[in-house]
């Protein structure tokens, strides 16, 4: 059917929208922001931890503030932007996010330090699905969505990686403050090109009545999912609190299921996660994830504890992976998005980069950069950017107007769960395995400089079996993207899906004005 057949009279197209390339910039410069946001302040923590004398016991509250905000609230961001509007939505995070972070720069106690990071979770989780579903729903003609999910993609990918450096650059030459403080000329510059430019299309939202039960069983059901891993990484995965945060998310979960499939308009329509193409997206996704935040934990202690980098040294080793994620993102994600299956982008993608993980799994203590840590820092950047491209644009494609917010939220809800497994499982293996290492041949050793040998060496055996294990994942999501996601191409006939809402892959329809 032809694009002017499904117009309403007087309608115009998003794909019409002469400000959408604009738009993109000021939605990137969020995402980037964002994004930055989950690694820079890792840097900072430190200088932080010592300046506001905020004990090492409550230290991780810096990182699990966020984190329990942002990934509890996700959905009900999500919805909010269905509901207000995404582009209001979008703005009213933007402000929200640079007031906090303001408020984290000026922190004078550990107090005031972690609310403010509470702080930004919440508008973040405002923010990240409203400016995914503003491209969903700005971004509908195939090769245009190819091209500006491919700029998003590197930058989901990539930006964790820059923040690395750039955390390392204010840390290091400035003050851990300005790692807070710089995301106000971002969020500002950003807010205001998203009033002047961008127009979200009309007859867009979603007014049905807000579902109260599902945002509170939702909201406590993630944070306890999310605060399990968190503790399990510090206390241990017996801990009776850990174990028991895991049976009551298992539980609030499952209550929230059971709400959405009787409630007359749910928080997250059951149609937008049970639709075959975006459930594997979601499940591909978060996994992947959970073996590059990982990774990114382990290489930046290889590189500063076992090498002796610098904060910004350790940043730029990290750039060969940025440069392959915005190369695997905009250059052969969205030159082939058009031409070839989604799967046959991301199942090829994920393999790749597990056979970049593969070449990490031979660490030692004394690898070449250059030999080793180089090209597989290549080669994952390659294949995670070139699965993410396609991941991002499938999972909100083909989707509702109305549920446009949500399906976004899905896919950082999946990356935000993901990236706390990670942190926590990851972790929790190379400690294991460091501590049986030490065990065995610490007696062998006499001198304290051999001592201290034995313990690199553990360490770094530690990383090694971590990284086997992100392999094993990383398989996994390639299997999953081959058997899940059966959509073809953009412009071929739409594939079953195995659910009544499938996504299409032809050019999704113009919103109409009501």
């Amino acid at each position: 059917m032809s694009e002017t057949a499904l117009k309403a009279p007087g309608a115009t197209a998003p794909s019409g929208d002469a400000n959408r390339w604009k738009a993109l910039v000021f939605i990137a410069l969020a995402q980037l922001m964002v994004v930055l946001d989950a690694t820079i302040v890792n840097i900072a923590l430190p200088a932080a931890q010592q300046d506001l004398g905020i004990s090492d016991g409550n230290k991780q509250w810096v990182i699990t503030a966020y984190a329990l905000a942002f990934g509890g609230l996700l959905l009900f961001g999500g919805r909010i932007a269905d509901l207000w509007g995404r582009k209001r939505t979008f703005v009213l995070g933007l402000a929200g996010f640079a007031a906090a972070s303001a408020l984290g720069g000026a922190a004078t106690t550990g107090a005031m330090m972690f609310g403010a990071r509470a702080l930004q979770g919440v508008f973040g989780a405002l923010l990240a699905p409203a400016a995914l579903s503003l491209l969903a729903v700005m971004f509908t003609d195939a090769k245009e969505r190819a091209k500006a999910f491919g700029i998003y993609g590197a930058i989901a990918g990539g930006g964790g990686a820059v923040g690395l450096i750039l955390g390392g650059f204010l840390t290091e030459y400035l003050d851990w403050r300005w790692t807070f403080f710089v995301n106000v000329p971002f969020a500002v510059v950003a807010a205001a090109g998203a009033y002047f430019v961008i127009r979200e299309p009309a007859g867009a939202r979603n007014r049905s009545p807000l579902d109260i039960p599902g945002v509170i069983l939702s909201t406590l059901g993630l944070v306890t999912l999310v605060y399990g891993f968190t503790r399990a990484e510090s206390d241990g995965w017996g801990d009776s609190v850990t174990v028991g945060m895991f049976v009551a998310s298992v539980v609030l979960l499952l209550a929230f299921v059971l709400v959405e499939a009787r409630v007359k308009a749910p928080l997250l329509p059951l149609r937008v996660v049970t639709d075959r193409n975006r459930g594997g997206i979601y499940l591909s996704l978060g996994l992947a994830i959970i073996g590059m935040f990982g990774l990114f934990l382990f290489l930046t202690y290889y590189l500063q504890i076992v090498k002796g980098y610098s904060p910004v040294k350790t940043g730029f080793a990290f750039l060969p992976m940025v440069a392959g994620m915005i190369t695997g993102s905009t250059q052969i994600g969205t030159r082939l998005m058009t031409r070839v299956p989604a799967r046959l982008l991301m199942g090829p993608g994920f393999l790749f980069a597990a056979f970049g993980m593969l070449l990490l799994t031979q660490l030692e203590i004394d690898s070449s950069y250059g030999a080793l840590l180089l090209p597989a820092m290549v080669l994952l950047g390659l294949g995670m950017g070139t699965a993410f491209m396609p991941a991002m644009s499938l999972a909100t494609q083909g989707v509702e107007p109305r549920d446009a917010g949500v399906a976004s939220a899905m896919v950082n809800t999946s990356q935000q769960v993901g990236g706390a497994i990670g942190t926590a499982l990851l972790n929790t293996i190379a400690s294991s395995a460091t501590t049986s290492y030490v065990k065995d041949h610490i007696a062998g050793a006499a001198a304290k400089p051999q001592q201290d040998l034995v313990k690199l060496q553990g360490m770094v055996h530690g990383y090694s079996t971590a990284i086997w294990v992100a392999v094993g994942i990383l398989a996994v999501a390639a299997l999953i993207a081959f058997t899940f996601v059966n959509a073809g191409r953009p412009g071929t006939a739409p594939a079953a899906s195995g659910s009544g809402d499938g996504i299409e892959d032809e050019v999704p329809v113009p919103v109409v004005a009501h």
